[in-house]
């Protein structure tokens, strides 16, 4: 990709303190308090008196672990933070803090480097997850790792614990990042032994295979570590026991008692000078948790430098802000996603120096194609400048991304489409062929994808978009986003279309009126339910994407995103070196 410095600077055509974008930015006052009252909420350890019995056991609680186990100032970007949010039988964050964050740095001429490994969290500026500690004159600018931490809390799994757990252990596969487990677990939460069995063992696996493929693991045990759960430290590179609080064995004094006869008690069952001096199942022993965490730091520092070549996504300029300030978004973007806005106006908010460098402007525009910098990285743009996608832009946006696929350049998406065009004149044209020409391309794509939904993303055009089913390598949400098979309202018109023709045909005749109005609450109950099943928390309970953003983060996250990950190699694009227009 050519220098950034070389796109053209963009201008903004719109007066921000017009009245008419100061009354869109005052519908966000709300929606953003309820972002953060819910993020409050899902960040919660608990009740003050719970919190207390944990420390006064001598233990900290899981997010001061992860504080002192990252760098001073790293940023933490947290995965998954609303997993499991306001679902029956789950907890906080599906009972598990997963996220990117900087292990371990040296400062050379001018350059962060730093160390990653497996809980997931990234920096704006300064290059950030790491693990590994490195002193170079001249440094590569993508000798950077990330780090990616668990950590169980209330010590039981349930089903979206598992489902989570999945999520990252594949973030970290996919990228090549270390894996950090915190781990103090008391194994399945019985009464959902049918729905956490079956997908649980796959975490076992992938600590398996990250062991055979070089992607080291390190487990600080902090407490009991039973059935299951004893086969997580069992399984990872290194293991940290903290003396007098790590027990792990796979069945507890209680059913010893039960299968065997015999009266043991846990520490000398499975307590951490046991496993330091009999089994060997400890590489380390702390005296305490902040001992513990300091030797986690120590194994950070033994990893290898990885290979520049591997790591493609480098900054190739200096990262320049935006020309125009990113809390204009709030101002450009209405809540209302049944409104359409500029996204052109909004990526000059994003885009390092609101340079663009657009690609087919002219052809298929209601689809944004554009190259540009985010953070000094290079990246490719798809995104809906309209909601919906004809044949035009679903050829262009094709091609586009099989053009980024010779350049090895991460493709970003921002969502807010509500599917193809649909009618006589539309499938005449087409659109199922070029429709799924995009959709081929997308999935065949190997270059690192990373989806924003913004507005709506529904049916096909969600899949277009690089939607969670075309595993992207990160999916966040605004607090705006609606994510479905079809919006609420079309969902609703189709229903009564139906019931309508069903009325018509029938042979009893047309419906009474105490039918017709049952039709109709059961259609209003269905729109009803629509609506709640497509809003973004909804969605990211179950996992649909990684996170809720607030719409000013967008450009942070990205940063930090594509500092996260790894590029194919030419051999691995092979499949799209065809003529990037067919």
């Amino acid at each position: 990709m050519a220098s950034g410095q070389s796109f053209p600077v963009e201008r903004s055509s719109v007066d921000i303190r017009g009245p008419d974008l100061e009354g869109v930015r005052s519908k966000w006052e709300g929606i953003l308090q309820d972002f953060q009252e819910r993020l409050k909420e899902v960040s919660s350890e608990g009740s003050v008196a719970s919190c207390s019995r944990h420390q006064d056991r001598g233990q900290l609680l899981p997010r001061d672990r992860i504080a002192l186990l990252l760098d001073f100032d790293s940023p933490f970007l947290e995965l998954g933070p609303f997993a499991g949010h306001k679902l029956p039988s789950s907890n906080n964050c599906a009972n598990i803090i997963a996220g990117i964050g900087i292990v371990g740095w040296v400062h050379s001429n001018g350059s962060w480097l730093q160390n990653p490994g497996v809980s997931i969290a990234k920096t704006n500026r300064s290059i950030v997850l790491q693990w590994y500690t490195m002193s170079t004159d001249v440094p590569h600018p993508n000798t950077r790792w990330r780090c990616v931490e668990r950590i169980h809390r209330y010590a039981r799994t349930f089903a979206y614990t598992v489902q989570k757990v999945n999520r990252i252990m594949e973030i970290g596969m996919e990228n090549d990042l270390p894996l950090i487990s915190l781990v103090q677990s008391a194994g399945v939460f019985l009464p959902q032994q049918f729905r956490v069995f079956h997908k649980g063992g796959q975490l076992f696996r992938d600590l398996a295979l990250r062991s055979q493929q070089g992607k080291p693991s390190c487990a600080i045990v902090f407490g009991s570590s039973t059935a299951g759960g004893a086969y997580h430290p069992a399984l990872s590179d290194y293991t940290i026991f903290v003396q007098k609080q790590a027990q792990v064995f796979l069945a507890g004094p209680p059913l010893v008692k039960m299968a065997t006869g015999e009266t043991v008690v846990a520490e000398e069952l499975g307590g951490a000078d046991i496993h330091a001096t009999t089994t060997g199942l400890a590489d380390q022993i702390a005296v305490d948790e902040f001992d513990a965490i300091q030797k986690a730091r120590e194994w950070v520092a033994t990893l290898r430098t990885p290979d520049p070549q591997s790591l493609l996504a480098y900054r190739t300029i200096p990262a320049l802000p935006p020309r125009y300030p990113i809390e204009d978004l709030l101002s450009l973007v209405d809540p209302d996603i049944r409104k359409p806005f500029d996204m052109r106006e909004a990526l000059l908010r994003i885009v390092d120096d609101s340079r663009l460098l657009q690609f087919k402007p002219k052809y298929g525009p209601s689809m944004i194609t554009a190259r540009a910098h985010i953070l000094g990285f290079p990246v490719g743009i798809v995104a809906n400048q309209r909601p919906i996608i004809h044949v035009q832009e679903a050829l262009k946006a094709a091609q586009f991304i099989r053009t980024c696929n010779q350049e090895l350049t991460p493709i970003v998406f921002l969502h807010n489409v509500t599917g193809f065009m649909v009618g006589p004149k539309a499938e005449h044209a087409g659109i199922i062929k070029a429709g799924a020409q995009l959709v081929s391309a997308v999935s065949c794509s190997q270059v690192p994808h990373i989806s924003i939904i913004m507005g709506s993303s529904y049916g096909a055009g969600n899949y277009a978009m690089a939607g969670r089913s075309y595993r992207p390598r990160f999916l966040f949400s605004w607090p705006t986003g609606r994510c479905s098979v079809m919006g609420p309202d079309q969902l609703a018109g189709v229903m009564e279309n139906i019931q309508r023709a069903k009325a018509r045909t029938s042979p009893d005749g047309p419906a009474s009126e105490a039918a017709v109005k049952e039709g109709k609450a059961r259609t209003q109950e269905l729109r009803d339910q629509a609506i709640k099943d497509a809003e973004c928390y909804a969605t990211s309970a179950i996992l649909v994407d990684d996170g809720v953003i607030d719409p000013r983060d967008t450009r942070d996250v990205l940063g930090m995103c594509l500092e996260i990950v790894k590029l194919p190699t030419v051999e691995d694009t092979q499949s799209h070196r065809l003529l990037a227009r067919i």
